[in-house]
Order: C-alpha cells, then sequence, then structure tokens
C-alpha cells in the first residue's frame, strides 16, 4: 500500500543530509485531503495521507457542492459524482432566496450529495493516482530541524513528522507537510500558525433522523428560534436554534433527545420518535489564521478557516483551496517552482476565505437574530429584486465571481470557461495537471515553449494555469512580448528539468520507529 518507510533511529543514518521520504505529507483524508493528495500525484509529488480515523466517515454533513466546485470536480474527470447529485437552481443570502440558472456555466446552481458519497469519489480518484489513506494514524509532533530551516529550497530540508498508528509511533519525513484537518487541526496547533477565533455565542444542533413525517422548513425563523427541515431517500435533516440558550463548550455530541427537546421547543413537533442516523452540534465560533503558511507548513480547508455552515461554503471553500493549492506545492516538491509561486497561495485564497466568513456573519444574524433583525431583512429583500445586486450575491454564493490578482484584462485571474476546442474541451485537457497555452501559432517551432504547458490552437493567445485559471493573455500573431515571462512567472524556466515524471508509489509499509 502506498507509504514511506520510517525514518531510522538516531545515528542510523537519519542526519540532515538525508533525503525526505516523501514530498508532501498530508494530514486528514476528508474530502479536502483527499483533493490535494490528488492534485499533488498529477503534480508528479509523491504523497503520504494519513488520517486519525479508523475508516471514512458515513455522515452526511456538507451536503452540497456549488457551481464552481461541480466545475471544478467535472475538470478533473468526477463526473460519476455530480451525476448522482440532486440539482437545485436556486440559492439564499441569510435565508433569502434567489436563481442561480441565470450563471454561465454548465453547472449552473447547488448539487446536493452527502459528503460522504464526495468523499467516496475522492477517495476513488486518490486511489487511481496512486495514493490511499493510511488509518489509523494520529500526528502528534512536528518538528523542523534548525540545520534545515522551513523556508530553506535546499532539496534536504524537511519536516520530522511523528504520527502514531496501530503499531506504535512512527517518524516521518517530508519536504512539506498539510494540514487538512478540520477546525480543531492539530497541524495548526502544532505548525504554531495564529489563529484568531472569536468566541461563540450561538449554538444550532443538527440531527439526520429516520421515521420522522414533518414539515419541509427551509430557513424558518420563529419566535422561539430558528429550524430546518429537509427530507431525503428516507432520511430528513434537521437543524434547530433556540434563543437564549448559553453555550457550552462540548466534549461529545449532544443527544438525540436534547434534539427533540429543543426541536419542540421552537416548532412546537414531537421527533422523539425517531431514530438518529446521526446528531451534532456546532456554535458560531469563527476565525482564521493570519497566514496560510510557515516555511513547510501549510494548512488548507476547515484547518485554516472555520464558520458556521450556512449556505454549504465550508466544504467548497475546502476543496477550492486544495485546488489552487495542488499544482503549486507539486511544483516546489519537485524543486523546480518559480519563486514566489508557493506565496502566491496565501496571497490568492486568504482575501477568499475572509470574504466569505463575512458573508457567513452577515447571514448568521439575518437567520438567527430576534425580531430586531426583520427591518434589516426587509430592505435586503427589496435589494433582491434588483438585478445587479443578485448577481453579485449569486457570483458570491456559487463561487464563480472568484478572481485572483487586479490585472486590467477582466479575464486574467478568473477561471477559464469550459471551451470547445474541436472535439475536445479546455476542462478535459486541465485534467493532465499541465498548464495550457492557447494560441493561434500552436505549431510554430519558433514559439516559446514548455514542457509543463500543452499549447492547443485558438484564436487568442491565453495562457492557463492548471487549476484552471487564467495567468495571461496576449493580443495579435506572433509571439507576444509578455508570453516568455508569463511562462516563466507561473512555470519556472523551461530549461529546466520540468519534465518531472510522477513518482513510483512506496511500497513500503508505515513502521515503528
Amino acid at each position: 500500500m502506498p507509504a514511506v518507510p520510517p525514518d531510522p533511529a538516531p545515528g542510523a543514518g537519519a542526519g540532515p543530509g538525508a533525503g525526505p521520504r516523501a514530498d508532501v505529507l498530508v494530514v486528514g483524508a476528508g474530502p479536502v485531503g483527499l483533493m490535494l493528495a490528488g492534485e499533488l500525484r498529477l503534480a508528479g509529488a509523491a504523497v503520504v495521507l494519513v488520517d486519525r480515523l479508523p475508516a471514512p466517515m458515513t455522515q452526511s454533513r456538507a451536503a452540497q457542492l456549488n457551481t464552481r466546485t461541480a466545475e471544478i470536480l467535472h475538470a478533473r474527470g468526477v463526473d460519476e459524482l455530480l451525476a448522482e447529485a440532486r440539482p437545485e437552481p436556486r440559492s439564499h443570502f441569510g435565508g433569502l432566496g434567489f436563481e442561480l440558472s441565470h450563471l454561465d456555466s454548465p453547472y449552473a446552481g447547488n448539487w446536493k450529495v452527502p459528503q460522504y458519497r464526495t468523499e467516496a469519489a475522492l477517495a476513488r480518484r486518490a486511489l487511481a493516482l496512486g495514493v490511499e489513506p493510511r488509518r489509523p494514524y494520529d500526528l502528534i509532533a512536528l518538528d523542523s530541524p534548525a540545520d534545515s530551516p522551513a523556508g530553506s529550497a535546499d532539496a534536504g530540508a524537511h519536516v520530522v513528522a511523528t504520527v502514531v498508528g496501530p503499531s506504535g509511533p512512527v517518524r516521518l519525513r517530508a519536504r512539506f507537510v498539510v494540514g487538512c484537518d478540520g477546525e480543531e487541526s492539530t497541524v495548526r496547533r502544532l505548525g504554531g500558525f495564529d489563529f484568531p477565533a472569536s468566541a461563540p455565542t450561538r449554538e444550532l444542533l443538527r440531527a439526520d433522523v429516520r421515521g420522522i413525517d414533518i414539515a419541509e422548513r427551509r430557513f424558518e425563523r420563529r419566535p422561539g428560534g430558528f429550524a430546518v427541515a429537509d427530507a431525503r431517500d428516507g432520511v430528513t435533516r434537521v437543524m434547530v436554534h433556540e434563543h437564549g440558550r448559553t453555550v457550552t463548550r462540548r466534549t461529545t455530541a449532544p443527544t438525540f433527545a436534547e434534539v427533540a427537546q429543543r426541536w419542540f421547543a421552537v416548532t412546537g413537533e414531537d421527533i422523539r420518535h425517531g431514530t438518529p442516523v446521526w446528531v451534532d452540534a456546532f456554535d458560531n465560533s469563527h476565525g482564521q489564521v493570519t497566514g496560510y503558511r510557515r516555511g513547510r507548513v501549510l494548512l488548507a480547508g476547515d484547518a485554516a478557516h472555520r464558520h458556521l455552515p450556512i449556505g454549504g461554503q465550508a466544504l467548497n471553500l475546502g476543496l477550492q483551496d486544495a485546488v489552487n493549492l495542488g499544482w503549486k506545492l507539486g511544483a516546489a516538491a519537485r524543486g523546480d517552482a518559480p519563486a514566489g509561486l508557493l506565496d502566491t497561495y496565501h496571497d490568492e485564497r486568504h482575501p477568499v476565505g475572509a470574504r466569505i466568513l463575512r458573508a457567513v456573519v452577515a447571514q448568521e444574524d439575518l437567520l438567527l437574530g430576534g425580531p430586531a433583525i426583520d427591518p434589516l431583512r426587509a430592505v435586503l429583500a427589496d435589494l433582491l429584486a434588483e438585478p445587479t445586486a443578485r448577481a453579485q450575491l449569486a457570483g458570491l454564493t456559487s463561487g464563480v465571481d472568484v478572481r485572483y490578482g487586479d490585472d486590467p484584462d477582466p479575464l486574467v485571474g478568473r477561471r477559464l470557461p469550459a471551451l470547445d476546442l474541436g472535439g475536445r474541451s479546455t476542462d478535459e485537457l486541465l485534467r493532465s495537471g499541465r498548464g495550457l497555452l492557447l494560441t493561434p501559432d500552436a505549431a510554430d517551432p519558433s514559439r516559446p515553449r514548455h514542457p509543463r504547458v500543452r499549447a492547443v490552437s485558438w484564436p487568442e493567445h491565453i495562457l492557463v494555469r492548471p487549476d484552471g485559471h487564467v495567468a495571461w493573455r496576449g493580443t495579435g500573431r506572433g509571439t507576444p512580448a509578455g508570453l516568455p515571462a508569463a511562462l516563466r512567472r507561473w512555470f519556472g524556466p523551461a530549461a529546466t528539468d520540468v519534465n518531472h515524471p510522477i513518482s513510483p508509489r512506496p511500497d513500503e509499509e508505515l513502521a515503528p520507529s
């Protein structure tokens, strides 16, 4: 099974000059970790993926993929997941709904699918690319040796991670470590990330329940609190907030009896006879790390940002973090990343995360606030009657308005819509993990070339990153003056040995140190 051999015991040749045992250690095998592992493999990196849970989760948890995430999954060939998802053409902001069908995308709308199905599909993709999660392995220590500083570009620089598995502790060396291990991230704590977060003031309880027949409730504000009920395939998801409840820090999930009691207090409906499939609680504490990278340790998904699951944003935000990071970290692991490329992960994704957090906090008040918030809801409802306001919120909730940088060309920084190249689409070509150069001069031998970029015929000059975002656009025939610089900036000098094949899967098991 894919893994790496253990770090030798002290004095057994494990000095700072020895090479790392993996390019990247990914901690957390949920959807974000699995997506990242697949992206890293496309980039040619040797990956070890560990998770503290003994088996994949079976709860539905996040149950919605937005338009941008659906586009990304299609571009990576995960179409079987989209085929089983239930399309919903509407979204909402604070419970005030609006249509998404006008978006310029074949995946306009939200796509309802339980998180465990998303995780299973991404696990199959990762396995096909050579990564299988190692379970259960719990991270307990991270160490960057003093003679291999975290920011060093030296090939011997590495991080030592200690994980405890079924047979005891194992020491692993990797050039980089990424925490995809959720809101209570161990990587974030051990890596020393600054994580300012608000104190919780509100709590919601959530449960998936069989055997109840209750009215559908969509963001229902009631005198005693807030309630949601959504039935599918014999299971009803209920979510409830009761006004005035003191928030206490939980170390275990609430009981179903507690959920039923609060549901009755808010709605007057008795669901005690139901059979719970899954129960959890979450509060409104929210925060974001000040930096997504500290040297050779990085964070993605809920490890980097936490907030209420309003609007289904958390999973989508995390998967999009992974796709932004994967090709960049893969280049850094290969050793041919252009200067500053890895820093663009924080530069691009931190503002996106901050914007989502602001939107979630605003929606929290709109949904969970008492009667005093009603005038503001009425004003916002009037604004949503205006096409411009609807379009802005549709872009925010769907993810399609994400743009990196401030290039004067309006296409640069945005994700390239799928283009038909005569039987093949740009999305299909991006599945290889290489960049694309759309150009009228694809066959011209004098055109600048790069082993990590595939040239295809198109009337315009457009350089596309492996994550599908436009890096540069030029005009006119012949080689535009900015193309060589754009290739170097995003893909490194072509003279570098960048035709690094995907590393073979290591064939040794994790073993105790």
